[in-house]
């Protein structure tokens, strides 16, 4: 298996310096089932591609096989669809008993309109469906559901990482979502471990002597978009490297892209 990055950005921030990143897919991962050993399993296939991981890189991890590693499976025969999703599934034609495991997801409805279901979920997401997906669930009849705390599943999978590779590497759980205003879908950052959320330009002076007063740059979100192009939705390939990343900033969690209500113009 020949390792050829498939995406190279250059970026200039505001001090000139230039970054060259190197996104790498990481193919060969088996069908991730509970209680596997993700990590060993991330390991096995870098080997076998002939690489290695080094102090530095970025792992993007989708979701699904951090959620099927940790058990977050549900099979439709066995949920008992209640009033609220039978009345749903009544009026939208969808399965009831996959509307029940969303709304048993769901820390509130935030729209539910010709079928479409946008939900705020347990840890604070804005997304369809909370996140509970039919797609490459790896058995029928089955969901996958978001980890319980993709923040702590990062950190997990980081430091198992540096106790048994001896590297140090950031780790991005990724999710794709919808966007608001705009079609199409997106990656974005659920779990983050070692690496910032936001690049703060906020006080900082553009090159007309202007000083910015509100420009966050998501760049754990868009490291996870970026990785996407590599890793695909049909390709089986769950897992990318992201080299020659670095951002003087401190270690955050993807909480910090969750807007509290009271500053959300929208609801």
């Amino acid at each position: 298996m020949e390792w050829v990055p498939h995406s190279v950005a250059r970026l200039n921030d505001q001090r000139s310096l230039r970054m060259t990143l190197s996104i790498i897919p990481v193919h060969g991962i088996p069908e991730v089932r509970p209680r596997d050993d993700l990590v060993g399993l991330l390991l096995a296939s870098v080997a076998s591609a002939g690489d290695k991981l080094v102090d530095g890189d970025v792992l993007v991890v989708a979701q699904k096989v951090v959620s099927k590693s940790e058990g977050r499976l549900v099979r439709l025969a066995d949920v008992t669809p209640g009033k609220r999703a039978l009345e749903m599934a009544e009026e939208s034609g969808k399965d009831a008993r996959q509307l029940e495991v969303v709304l048993g997801e769901s820390k509130q409805i935030i729209r539910w309109e010709r079928g479409v279901l946008i939900v705020e979920t347990h840890h604070g997401f804005v997304c369809a469906n909370a996140g509970v997906d039919r797609s490459n669930a790896g058995a029928p009849d089955t969901v996958v559901l978001l980890p319980l705390n993709p923040d702590a599943s990062a950190t997990r999978i980081r430091d198992e990482i540096k106790e048994r590779a001896r590297v140090t590497v950031a780790v991005v759980i990724t999710d794709t979502f919808g966007r608001a205003w705009r079609e199409g879908h997106t990656n974005v950052a659920i779990g983050i471990a070692g690496l910032p959320a936001l690049k703060r330009y906020i006080g900082q002076r553009d090159p007309e002597g202007y000083e910015l007063r509100v420009t966050e740059i998501a760049v754990a979100d868009e490291i996870a978009a970026a990785a996407e192009l590599v890793m695909g939705k049909l390709d089986r390939c769950p897992v990318a490297l992201v080299r020659g990343f670095t951002l003087d900033e401190p270690a955050e969690t993807a909480q910090e892209y969750v807007r509290p209500a009271d500053r959300d113009l929208f609801r």
